[in-house]
This record gives C-alpha cells, structure tokens and sequence, in this order.
C-alpha cells in the first residue's frame, strides 16, 4: 500500500553545522522511510519554484537569498500521514515557540536560521517534491522494520 510522501529540506544552516545525521536520525527514529535525497545548491529558478507562496511578501528575497547560500539536503520521506508526523517532529516555525523535542525547539535559534524545511501540507508536498526530484530518482522499496510499524 502506498504511504503518504512528503518533502523535507535540511537548510544552509543546518547542513553547515553538521545537523544532517541528527535530522535523518529523528526521522529515521520515527519510522518514515527516506526515498530520496540529495545535496543541492538550489537555483534560482528552484529557490524562486520553493518559495512561491511567498512573492510579494518583504521577506521573499531574503528566503530566495538564504537557501542559495550553501548546500542543502533536499529529501523525500514516506509514511502514513508523512507530512502531519513530520511537521511534528520539526515544531512552529520559530524555534523560540517550537517545544524542546522538535528539531527546531532543539536545533534552531531564530526563525530566518530555523535548520529545517518541511512541507505543510499535502499540497505543498506534492509541489515541492518535483522542483527537486524526477519521478525516476524517488525509490520504491519495502524497508525490513514496516511490518512492524503498520497494522
């Protein structure tokens, strides 16, 4: 049976203060299982395709500008009800606001250097996914612990 799919971003900030493993981990930890990801300098064009909602908004250059400032880990994740679980585990978008636990109430600082991107809603997750991804590079694959996470 085909699980819920949704995007995740480990951000510039996270990657440069070496956060990808303790963000795969949490997730991992969870039960969602990773079909994707790789290590992208987003474009404009994609940083422009990411952040969409946002034109017009006097923060969207600063959001273009920021996630084309490193290296990010661009990532697809699956599992039942992928993107409300996850967007769990990443906590308000405000580190300040977001409860110890999250990883952005234990990782992040302030909200323009939060570590993670995550989807927030089946919708976005479905525009998101391919400004990163082709269909070609998101795996199929039964992990060996899903019979013991699903019923």
């Amino acid at each position: 049976m085909p699980r819920e799919r949704t995007f995740v971003m480990a951000k510039p900030d996270g990657v440069q203060r070496g956060l990808v493993g303790e963000i795969i981990s949490r997730l991992e930890a969870k039960g969602l299982k990773l079909v994707a990801a790789k290590l992208v300098v987003a474009s404009e064009s994609q940083a422009k395709q990411h952040y969409a909602e946002h034109v017009g908004k006097p923060f969207y250059p600063g959001l273009v500008g920021f996630i084309r400032s490193g290296p990010t880990l661009a990532m697809v994740w699956e599992g039942d009800n992928a993107v409300a679980v996850v967007r769990q585990l990443v906590g308000k978008t405000n580190p300040q606001e977001a409860p110890a636990g999250t990883i952005r109430g234990d990782l992040g600082l302030t909200v323009g250097r939060n570590v993670i991107h995550a989807a927030d809603s089946p919708a976005s997750a479905a525009r998101e996914i391919p400004i990163y991804f082709d269909e070609d590079e998101i795996l199929d694959y039964l992990r060996i612990d899903e019979a013991w996470l699903y019923e």
